[in-house]
């Protein structure tokens, strides 16, 4: 298993819906009538994901907010901030986000947890502030707003860059996978029931990586397939894939005890466990 978690460092992983669309085949799968299949209707959701251990709370992704999900037709079900006190998660207590990527459903809401150092690939940013990220087919998929505070965020010292692979915590690392973005990264949490990989858009689905289909925004084609192969290969040791917008990870998940139904899911429990 190609992560730095230790056995003993585990956390209560929990996926948080917060968006959602009705797309169609043809325009979310790369190239989708090389496959001769009927063009087919598919949902897609938005998550962001929380990692608490009781001393510590680590936010992955931020969302989109309403203006940035409006403009593109996505259904805000609910805030992520107030998405966050639903289950219980005061924004002071995160110490730590993790940014996967810049696109707008995943750093939409960067000053979401006021004191929380904010980590985010070096590739990622340096991308999205050159020239090559303003080009229209990269650009439409973020927000400049979004660069610009995550730049005004460098200089306040409240995001760092990394380089490559990082331990966030003992039991939480984050992997620089590239492919669908310059510097996309996926996170791997230890959990009771072993190593989560939440993919983020490194997979969008379950079946994406099940029928080796790229999603049709991408950063280097070689590189999603690379992923591909590098996530299957930690699956036959035995993590756990939750994929970055599958409604499958609501059905696949127990709910989370007390929140409003349909909202969080818990990943990465044995069977039996009640925290």
């Amino acid at each position: 298993m190609e992560t730095q978690t230790e056995a003993g460092d585990s956390w209560q992983l929990i996926a948080v819906r917060f968006g959602t669309r009705t797309a169609h085949k043809s325009r979310v799968y790369l190239n989708h009538q090389i496959y001769k299949e009927p063009d087919a209707e598919i949902e897609m959701d938005y998550f962001f994901w929380v990692a608490r251990n009781g001393a510590r709370t680590v936010l992955i992704d931020t969302g989109f907010n309403e203006a940035s999900g409006a403009k593109r037709g996505r259904t805000l079900l609910i805030e992520p901030a107030n998405a966050l006190a639903a289950i219980g998660v005061d924004v002071d207590s995160i110490d730590t986000t993790v940014i996967t990527h810049m696109h707008y459903d995943h750093a939409g809401n960067l000053g979401l947890a006021p004191r929380s150092h904010i980590l985010l690939a070096r590739r990622e940013y340096e991308f999205w502030s050159s020239p090559m990220g303003r080009r229209a087919l990269f650009a439409s998929a973020v927000e400049t707003d979004d660069i610009v505070e995550a730049g005004a965020l460098i200089d306040e010292g409240r995001l760092t860059l990394t380089d490559g692979d990082v331990e966030v915590a003992p039991g939480i690392t984050v992997l620089e996978v590239g492919g669908h973005t310059a510097g996309q990264t996926i996170v791997v949490v230890r959990t009771d029931a072993g190593d989560v990989i939440l993919a983020s858009d490194a997979v969008h689905y379950y079946e994406e990586l099940e029928l080796d289909r790229p999603f049709v925004e991408l950063d280097d084609l070689q590189d999603v397939f690379t992923v591909f192969d590098r996530v299957n290969g930690m699956l036959a040791h035995g993590a756990i894939l939750i994929p970055g917008h599958d409604p499958d990870v609501m059905r696949r998940c127990r709910p989370l005890p007390g929140a409003p139904a349909g909202l969080a899911v818990v990943v990465g429990e044995r069977e039996g466990a009640t925290r």
